[in-house]
């Protein structure tokens, strides 16, 4: 489980592409207190070390991984979030992020202002009973707020402040890219629990 509150940037070394799996080499300064086996989130997503030394770790990503997140586009080069593991007694600044990616989105639009970026995604549809106004989600395994729903159905923003921008892989995001989202737990719990009251 996680915060959803980014504590290192990490570099794609170089990966290998097998017949059901990916195998990735992060390169980050977080490497030299990691262990085999620990669970990280890479943008949200929470995948286990299978090798470690001082400034670099491997971790492989299975066909349902695969299918269902941005990480079938990952390449060589490319940076991605990470957090550790909660770990009883830690601070929870930002919100329950579980590290199971629902769905990937489209950047629609990202407009600069003086407090900071807005940055607006479009989803697949069958989400929106997840999107509410104030509501927490998860871009790229990033804690947020929903600013805006733009669009009822398929869209909504967030507001990213300078220190968020510079300190994690929103700044690498363009419009048109992909990017993973996780909705809020409780919402997804509460929308179960109608769902059975209605059988």
């Amino acid at each position: 489980m996680f915060t959803g509150i980014v504590q290192k940037i990490g570099l794609i070394e170089k990966l290998k592409k097998k017949a059901d799996s990916i195998d990735f080499h992060i390169s980050t300064p977080m490497a030299n207190d990691l262990t085999i086996g620990q669970s990280i989130s890479h943008n949200g997503i929470c995948l286990t070390l299978t090798e470690s030394n001082s400034d670099n770790y491997k971790i492989t990503a299975v066909d349902e991984t695969i299918q269902k997140t941005t990480i079938k586009n990952w390449k060589q080069g490319d940076f991605v979030n990470l957090e550790k593991s909660l770990v009883y007694g830690d601070a929870m600044d930002g919100h329950i992020v579980q590290g199971h990616v629902d769905c990937t989105a489209t950047c629609s639009k990202i407009l600069k202002k003086e407090a900071g970026y807005y940055f607006s995604f479009k989803y697949p549809q069958k989400f929106q009973d997840l999107i509410y106004q104030k509501g927490s989600i998860s871009i790229n395994g990033v804690s947020l707020t929903i600013s805006s729903i733009i669009d009822q159905k398929i869209e909504f923003e967030v507001a990213i402040i300078p220190h968020t921008f510079i300190n994690t892989t929103f700044k690498y995001i363009k419009v048109n890219d992909l990017v993973n989202l996780e909705f809020d737990p409780l919402a997804k719990q509460i929308k179960r629990q109608i769902s059975l009251l209605k059988l």
